[in-house]
């Protein structure tokens, strides 16, 4: 599977990136699944839903499925967090995984910058960053597009990733 990344500081437009991405990808032809990385602590599930009480109950993994989608939650229990190439080779065979976060692995990834987010670019921090997607014009060397022109990066990290 190829892979992908969208990185940036928070509301500099990662998630809105993605979701363009997945849908230029997917009227493409493509096959595509995600990955995104959240700092803090999140619940997919309801209080009061059976699965989730089968969770808080003590289950380390609850699968809810039906005719319309299959979900599993695993509970770490004080486990260590599963790094990104764990968490890719759970993921069913699809032509691109496009992962949002993960700033430091070492995929290939675009860096979101919003001008109003008043936030350093972080291309010289972090591995592998191939181009910034941003609402201004940087004074750098990598390739930028701009932040709406969902087609043309898409056509980069088709480039990059060889779809």
């Amino acid at each position: 599977m190829k892979v992908f990344g969208v990185v940036g500081w928070k509301n500099t437009g990662k998630t809105g990136l993605m979701e363009r991405l997945v849908a230029e990808f997917c009227e493409r032809g493509f096959s595509v699944s995600t990955i995104k990385h959240a700092h803090h602590s999140f619940d997919v599930d309801q209080p009061g839903r059976d699965s989730y009480r089968h969770r808080t109950a003590g289950a380390s993994e609850v699968v809810l499925a039906s005719s319309e989608r299959v979900a599993i939650m695993q509970e770490l229990r004080g486990a260590p967090e599963p790094d990104l190439q764990s968490l890719i080779a759970r993921v069913s065979p699809v032509d691109l995984v496009l992962i949002e976060g993960f700033k430091s692995d070492l995929h290939a990834k675009i860096e979101t910058h919003r001008q109003a987010a008043a936030k350093p670019l972080l291309f010289d921090q972090i591995p592998n960053v191939r181009a910034i997607a941003t609402d201004t014009k940087l004074d750098v060397s990598h390739p930028q597009f701009d932040l709406d022109d969902t087609r043309a990066i898409a056509d980069f990290i088709a480039g990059e990733v060889g779809l």
